[in-house]
């Protein structure tokens, strides 16, 4: 019996050891990849060839040997023609006298691409006879409507002259640079002006929309480091070039107020700029990404006047203290607080500022594992964007050295609702495992199927860029979203929207000049998960006036016009 006893005794023991066993593993290790685990399983698809995107991006030469070069330029998504699919336009680098190379020459004249959306997943490059073929070095393409005629026009910023494209409404464009006052002057701190982006709102609510166009520094070509004469000097070794607010006058034509209205800062080396109302008070103010020195966030005073704050608001600089290569400010609520935080990409591990909702941010780039992701990678364009539909702000970022042509891999990392971050991308595509140069890149939703894809512009040697369709994203939920003010779609940008599904709620901010270079795709995207009603969709417009909606359809895309309705 004592025998018999001891075996049943020492079974159940065992028995018993066995259900702990597995109930730890089911509350430490199942529960939490649950909560990781994306139920659809998204990947993405590269089909940048099968989509006809042959573009290469040349940076003059084959020699990757100043500043210049190593910048890359942008990408910029819009419907060019109106035909509700959104066509893609590629800005390109090119062979410059006294910069590049001699044995570039063979870039000479190297245009733009502006590629029209077939509507099958397919591309045609319609550049020449749309008419917007340029062949000056350009970094960025500011898209928008800025007259109100319900075609979207160009506005294209450049190493040298700027220029503004606008649409014809019937797939072609004419430049009229010199009629509205845009074209920026010929030199700045002594050297061609280099205009980086450029950010839109109306600041003075006048009803008409204002350009701040941001310039980065005084390149001198003939420059050589006495501390590093093998290698290209650091930006903290060239002056900087103030960034210009044009105000847009009665007549349509463009006045530069910049020193005004206290944005006037002739040293300043800016590579982005964004708005948002970040302290939530009503009106729109302007967050300036600043290379090696301190970022500038530009407080809107309410009177047509701004106030420099980043310090005070904690946004100035990295956890360490240090200024770097900050880039370009990426928007949105990455913590579900309801609050719109920042994510700035840089040169070291970048910076994730979490909006406390009194003006001032905290920084929060270790705890959230971002810091982690991005150190030693060379951040530049990036996105805050729900690529699987599940409700929070995953975040792509297009990666690279600066100094040296040295690849990196580019980062997908999903948020686990909360804020917190991990890579996914060796997971979801084989482009996340490979390392490549990035710059400037885009997200949006090319094929109308509810789910946001990726196309990236690269510096590295095979200049070839990456277009990535998301596959699976569109089995959970989600609403897309077009907001057009009283005064068309460029009134509306800045907007505040907060939508209410079950118990959850997401804010975001309705702009999409918010990645180096790019401009994403302008419709608002929301994430819903399972949801399959929107109960409340609120939306404060830039003059502060509220509307609100109730018990809207899930999976469609809607226009919301101010004063009029849902369409």
């Amino acid at each position: 019996m004592s025998g018999k006893f001891h075996k049943r005794f020492n079974a159940i023991i065992k028995f018993t050891k066995n259900i702990v066993l597995l109930i730890f593993i089911t509350v430490f290790i199942v529960i939490p990849d649950i909560t990781w685990a994306q139920v659809p399983d998204v990947t993405f698809t590269d089909i940048t060839e099968e989509a006809g995107i042959d573009f290469r991006y040349t940076f003059g030469d084959y020699t990757y040997g100043n500043i210049l070069e190593s910048s890359g330029s942008g990408v910029s998504v819009f419907d060019y023609d109106g035909d509700g699919d959104l066509d893609l336009y590629m800005l390109n680098g090119t062979y410059l006298d006294g910069i590049s190379d001699p044995n570039g020459i063979v870039f000479k004249d190297t245009p733009n691409q502006l590629y029209r959306n077939n509507g099958d997943g397919t591309f045609t490059d319609v550049t020449k006879e749309a008419g917007v073929d340029d062949h000056h070095w350009s970094m960025a393409a500011g898209v928008l409507d800025y007259d109100n005629d319900g075609d979207v026009d160009i506005y294209l910023l450049n190493y040298g002259p700027n220029v503004f494209y606008l649409n014809n409404s019937d797939g072609t464009f004419t430049d009229v640079t010199d009629s509205l006052g845009l074209q920026g002057p010929e030199l700045l701190n002594g050297f061609t002006k280099w205009s980086v982006g450029v950010a839109f709102w109306d600041y003075n609510l006048d009803g008409a929309i204002d350009m701040m166009v941001g310039n980065f520094l005084a390149f001198d070509p003939s420059y050589v480091s006495p501390t590093m004469p093998d290698m290209m000097p650091h930006p903290s070794e060239y002056h900087g070039q103030a960034s210009m607010l044009y105000r847009q006058d009665n007549d349509g034509s463009f006045t530069d107020v910049t020193k005004d209205i206290g944005l006037y800062f002739p040293e300043s080396k800016c590579m982005g700029l964004t708005v948002l109302d970040y302290d939530d008070d009503g009106d729109l103010d302007l967050f300036q990404g600043n290379d090696h020195q301190m970022n500038f966030l530009f407080r809107n005073e309410g009177n047509g006047t701004f106030q420099e704050v980043a310090q005070t608001s904690g946004v100035a600089v990295n956890d360490q203290g240090l200024t770097t290569g900050s880039m370009h400010g990426s928007i949105g609520d990455v913590d579900g607080d309801g609050l719109i935080d920042l994510l700035v990409t840089d040169l070291r591990h970048g910076s994730l500022y979490r909006n406390l909702g009194t003006g001032v941010f905290e920084d929060i780039t270790e705890k959230s594992g971002v810091a982690g992701l991005f150190a030693g990678k060379g951040a530049w364009a990036a996105a805050l964007f729900d690529f699987d539909n599940d409700g929070d702000l995953d975040i792509f970022s297009a990666n690279g050295a600066a100094e040296e042509l040295i690849e990196q891999y580019p980062l997908l990392a999903e948020n686990d609702g909360k804020g917190h971050f991990r890579n996914v991308g060796p997971k979801k595509s084989a482009y996340f495992r490979q390392k490549r140069s990035g710059r400037g890149a885009a997200v949006w939703d090319f094929d109308n199927d509810g789910d946001l894809d990726i196309i990236v512009s690269h510096v590295d040697l095979r200049a070839t860029a990456t277009f990535l369709r998301n596959d699976g994203g569109n089995l959970n939920h989600w609403l897309g979203l077009t907001l057009i003010g009283k005064n068309g779609p460029a009134s509306a940008l800045g907007a505040k929207v907060s939508i209410e599904t079950g118990k959850s709620k997401q804010v975001a901010i309705n702009q999409y000049g918010t990645s180096y270079l790019s401009f994403n795709d302008p419709r608002m995207h929301f994430g819903l998960g399972k949801q399959e009603r929107v109960d409340l969709l609120e939306i404060r417009w830039p003059d502060n006036h509220t509307e609100v909606f109730r018990n809207l359809d899930v999976d469609h895309y809607f226009t919301v016009v101010q004063g009029e309705g849902i369409r």
